[in-house]
């Protein structure tokens, strides 16, 4: 039921391993990994407080959480333009992912040297970000090249098609060299649709993590703020990636004294995934059928048929209509029969803009 899939990029030696470990609980081994050049894939649990609300209500035989897919790739670029650079595999998995999770290092360590001899962030987040615009380039020019061709022997129709993407294509790629990311250009709703199919890199969403020291906990909050006003386009969050590896090892309550000792706020995945889920513009909903409480993520404005095409096809395709409750009215109501009384319970149809928390009921025939 993985509904989000996040790939995680960074420089050589910026740690984006052990922040996999920390999000994922995994203890990926680093030796066997760069050398096999296989992606690590780990699959993390969404947590939401509601459930356990919606638990007690419900008393499920089973509850589902929606889960969120990480893809850490061995390899990583060696600098613009490089044979190191994004290509193959790594280029696969970052092209299918929701959003790109870049590691930048900021922790300082003598017997984990930088490869580029000092701790500099902002070089390291332009250099990955021009092997994202490269990599855009090639994919651009490589179909500018086959329009050409196209073009040539096109009926006035096929023509007309050809021309307005060969248009976009050059409008894209112009600023691209201008070091606009396609996430930022002035794109119309059209454009974008246009363009979805090639996958680009720099449209996606970027969440940004600054890997410190756990000496630099204390400027977390500095670090976060600093490079949030120097790239306003991205998400960012600051944490210790080794440290929350070793908590990530502990049992929940270990981890919550060491926590609570060390002045830390929530774990990192909890942040990570609600920074995520925020980035994508993702809420969630719940089912109860069949004794199963599940949640469900959906994009925000997605309607009832959209978010019943996520349970099942079936109903989306044969949807009647949906009764629909908030969890705020379900969590004051506590029983279905009393918000029923109250008139809380609505039936919606298809059009109907699912909200985050809403638990839904799907009537369909097929």
């Amino acid at each position: 039921m993985m509904n989000v899939r996040i790939a995680i990029v960074g420089l050589s030696k910026s740690g984006k391993t052990t922040v996999f470990d920390a999000l994922t609980k995994n203890k990926a081994a680093l030796d066997t990994h760069s050398a096999s050049l296989k992606p690590n894939i780990g699959v993390v649990k969404v947590p939401d407080s509601r459930l356990s609300t919606l638990e007690s209500i419900f008393h499920p035989q089973k509850t589902v959480l929606a889960e969120v897919g990480y893809v850490d790739m061995a390899g990583s670029p060696r600098g613009p333009g490089s044979k190191g650079g994004l290509g193959g595999e790594l280029l696969s998995h970052l092209s299918t992912a929701d959003a790109l999770l870049q590691v930048v290092r900021i922790f300082g360590d003598e017997r984990v040297p930088h490869p580029e001899g000092s701790i500099d962030p902002r070089r390291d987040l332009a250099t990955l970000d021009l092997e994202l615009v490269f990599s855009d380039l090639a994919i651009i020019d490589r179909r500018l090249d086959k329009l050409h061709i196209a073009l040539k022997g096109a009926r006035p129709s096929e023509r007309e098609v050809h021309l307005g993407e060969q248009a976009l294509l050059q409008r894209v790629k112009s600023a691209l060299e201008a070091d606009v990311p396609v996430r930022q250009q002035d794109l119309t709703k059209d454009d974008l649709k246009g363009l979805s199919h090639y996958q680009f890199l720099t449209a996606k969403p970027m969440l940004v993590v600054l890997n410190i020291g756990e000496e630099q906990l204390a400027q977390a909050s500095l670090l976060e703020d600093e490079m949030r006003v120097a790239y306003p386009q991205f998400a960012v969050i600051a944490q210790c990636g080794k440290l929350e590896s070793e908590l990530g090892q502990l049992s929940d309550s270990e981890a919550e004294e060491f926590r609570g000792a060390m002045g830390l706020a929530a774990p990192a995945v909890e942040i990570v995934i609600d920074l995520s889920y925020h980035l994508l513009g993702l809420i969630s909903f719940f089912t109860t059928a069949s004794r199963e409480l599940k949640a469900w993520t959906v994009p925000r404005g997605a309607t009832a048929s959209t978010a019943a095409g996520k349970v099942h096809s079936d109903m989306e395709r044969g949807f009647i209509r949906a009764e629909v409750i908030g969890y705020s009215d379900m969590e004051r109501c506590g029983s279905l029969n009393e918000a029923r009384k109250r008139g809380l319970l609505r039936m919606e149809g298809k059009d109907y803009l699912v909200q985050d928390g809403d638990i839904v009921t799907f009537l369909f025939n097929v």
